[in-house]
């Protein structure tokens, strides 16, 4: 009997591949590079599509929108092909299919806004064009992250400087005067520099996670000793409590002095989230749930814009054309979309406030009705089980940690969105990932899918063997040379 042949029968080819140890796993390049041709094909017929429906002469705007989105997508696949080539091969085309998407909406919200007067003065100008050059200048940053940082396990190192930095980013709208941290829409969640302004809890909460990450893997021990048992669950050690009330304390905070109950939500949820994973232990779930519950109440009985939000939540109709005006608006749109939608520019976006922002859902939901709506979400399912696939993968336990996290949060923010939006929990003011209009946003997601890249080229690239070093015989085994001492 011979030796199997790779690929005969009971040796299956791709065993004997990856075995071989002269052959490498294919990089899956190509299959990126169709996946996104692809996104680029369907966001340009959606563009044509919608200026169509708007009974619009077919302008050279589309072909420039369509071009530059081609173009920002060739530099990112260039760009993992070169920096990351073994990372996964469907995380980037979901989040181009995404962003395309929201420049679709952006667009058509554009042309149904054309030549309104704003209320403070001044008349729409198009969101479109600068969305392109945000996801531009986004796809720079994507790009440096991706070239700087070679290996993921490098951010351990910085844990607490991450840590801080996030902590002073989360909460400085919150405690800084009004000219420079504005209140808009109810939440004091921006710094305004003159014309430039930046939403700092969108980078906040990647520091926070990196710090959260690298703080378990060296604390892991602290969080897995249990104390007393009380209804069937192993609860922590009062003296272990620590990280849990600090983040507890930070998300009322957050709750109180900026009026943002979504960065709250999110915040909490992702340390809980991180914590399970790390422990495995349902009771610090629990216990932290029930600390959130008892914050919020407080919260809502102290403070007048909480019971505002929990008012509109729980009756819009109160005041449907004053604090519950967007809400309705929003429940409307979905109600004219139904299951198949009133198709692209069919809709009536421009009656809904903040609609290339907070409630692009709703437009999406009346323009593309449940089906649309229900492929957006299936888009960032599949985006978050890659995240997690490739996390569980990767063989160290900060990667784990952090591409976890990194995938949670965004499946938990567009949770928290659509929730809002349909009334599901109270509206929160935090926008969709890659979907609304915004370039804090854009800049802080691409900069987390650059990391959730860089672990899955981690996770799926080749394990690489030492060289052999070589082997000095033993002394004994020498070949030794009698020589004769001259007389």
């Amino acid at each position: 009997m011979g030796s199997p042949v790779p690929g005969a029968e009971g040796t299956p080819l791709s065993a004997a591949s990856s075995t071989s140890p002269g052959l490498k796993p294919p990089t899956r390049r190509s299959s990126e590079l169709f996946l996104l041709a692809f996104a680029a094909g369907l966001v340009t017929i959606a563009l044509i599509l919608v200026e169509a429906n708007q009974e619009q002469e077919l302008t050279m705007r589309i072909v420039w929108l369509g071009l530059a989105y081609l173009g920002v997508l060739t530099v990112a696949h260039l760009a993992v092909r070169k920096w990351a080539p073994y990372a996964d091969p469907v995380i980037l085309p979901c989040v181009a299919l995404l962003n395309g998407l929201g420049l679709v909406m952006i667009h058509r919200i554009d042309l149904a806004k054309e030549g309104d007067t704003l209320p403070g003065g001044g008349v729409w100008s198009p969101a479109a064009p600068k969305q392109v050059l945000w996801t531009a200048i986004a796809l720079v940053l994507f790009c440096i992250v991706l070239a700087v940082l070679s290996d993921h396990r490098t951010l351990a190192r910085y844990g607490y400087t991450f840590g801080f930095l996030g902590l002073v980013a989360l909460v400085l709208p919150g405690v800084l005067p009004s000219f420079i941290a504005p209140e808009i829409n109810g939440a004091k969640i921006w710094l305004s520099f003159g014309a430039f302004s930046i939403q700092p809890g969108e980078f906040a909460k990647i520091l926070l996670m990196v710090f959260f990450a690298a703080f378990l893997v060296s604390k892991r021990e602290l969080f897995t000793a249990a104390g007393r048992r009380v209804l069937g669950l192993d609860l922590p050690r009062a003296r272990d409590l620590g990280p849990l009330v600090a983040a507890w304390a930070v998300g009322v905070s957050i709750m109180v002095l900026q009026k943002d109950l979504g960065s709250s939500l999110l915040f909490f949820g992702i340390v809980l989230v991180l914590l399970y994973v790390a422990t495995e232990r349902a009771a610090w779930v629990v216990l932290g749930v029930g600390m959130f519950c008892v914050g919020a109440v407080v919260a809502w009985r102290l403070f007048g814009h909480v019971q505002i939000r929990v008012q509109n939540w729980l009756d819009p109709f109160a005041d449907p054309s004053g604090k519950g005006y967007q809400i309705l608006q929003s429940l409307f749109g979905l109600g004219t979309g139904n299951i198949f939608g009133a198709g692209l520019g069919g809709g009536r976006p421009d009656e809904i406030p903040e609609a290339n922002t907070d409630f692009i859902t709703a437009v999406i939901g009346e323009e593309l009705g449940f089906v649309g709506l229900s492929a957006v979400l299936v888009l960032y399912t599949v985006l978050a089980l890659r995240g997690m696939r490739n996390s569980l993968a990767v063989r160290d336990t900060f990667g784990k940690l952090l591409g976890g996290g990194l995938s949670f949060a965004v499946a938990f923010q567009i949770f928290i969105v659509v929730g809002g939006v349909t009334k599901l929990i109270p509206m929160t003011g935090i926008t969709a990932p890659f979907l609304s209009y915004g370039g804090s946003s854009l800049l802080a997601n691409y900069m987390l899918v650059a990391l959730l890249l860089r672990i899955s080229d981690a996770a799926r690239a080749p394990k690489s063997t030492p060289k052999p070093r070589p082997q000095q015989p033993a002394i004994a085994d020498q070949f030794t040379v009698m020589v004769e001492r001259p007389k």
